[in-house]
């Protein structure tokens, strides 16, 4: 399989994610510029987390008007795989390929720390390597990470299983002591209708290589890659 890591001028995850890809799972990956036109020989394309033009006007929305944007959404439209991790996430709304905004966190402070996640749906490609409601760690790092929806959207989201991750206690109690940034009903991640893209604001890439102590990550990749030997052949 072959992933393309989208670079973008403040880009600072894209070769924490290229460990994970091509240093740990051993596969092919390309770094792709973001004024490149052409990723018809890329499978699975990941938009890392970082500060894509400095964020100096929103998460994400000077990203979206980048020549790589009609690629990636041709690549969605497709069927194929669209990872999009903090940054990747804000990006990912903003150009329309998921529901919602991420907006400045309840507290107005930039976060970093670890938090216990809950996997709320393990039937989608990203997820299919986790057990439902297991209970997992995951690093944050995020000043925007504030899930926003009106109500009928969030309602949508609740009743297609599209909510692939929330914020929850040790326990897994789904509670408001537990979510860091205040995000609506919890949200951590989720997925389109079709399920083939996936944003999150939590970093599975800081906690896939076992030298840092934590491994809960690297299942989302190893998901990602028996979805992908059957989308490669779309």
């Amino acid at each position: 399989m072959k992933f393309g890591i989208i670079m973008f001028p403040g880009s600072n995850c894209d070769r924490d994610v290229a460990w994970v890809t091509q240093g740990l799972l051993d596969q092919a990956t390309r770094m792709v510029w973001h004024q490149e036109e052409d990723i018809s020989d890329v499978d699975v394309i990941i938009i890392p987390g970082g500060f894509s033009y400095g964020d100096y006007l929103r998460c994400g929305a000077i990203a979206r008007f980048s020549t790589i944007m009609k690629a990636i959404i041709n690549h969605a439209q497709k069927g194929k795989l669209v990872l999009g991790i903090c940054n990747g996430f804000q990006i990912l709304t903003e150009i329309g390929l998921l529901p919602g905004v991420l907006v400045r966190n309840q507290k107005l402070n930039f976060i970093c720390n670890q938090v216990f996640v809950k996997v709320e749906n393990s039937e989608t490609p990203w997820t299919s390597v986790y057990r439902t409601e297991e209970i997992i760690t995951l690093p944050i790092a995020h000043g925007e990470g504030r899930y926003y929806a009106d109500t009928d959207t969030l309602q949508e989201l609740e009743n297609n299983h599209q909510i692939l991750f929330r914020y929850c206690t040790k326990n897994g109690e789904i509670t408001q002591q537990a979510n860091p940034n205040g995000s609506l009903n919890n949200i951590a991640g989720i997925c389109n209708r079709q399920g083939n893209v996936l944003g999150m604001m939590p970093h599975p890439e800081r906690a896939s290589d076992p030298m840092l102590g934590n491994t809960d990550g690297i299942k989302l990749f190893e998901g990602l890659l028996m979805a992908a030997k059957v989308t490669a052949r779309i």
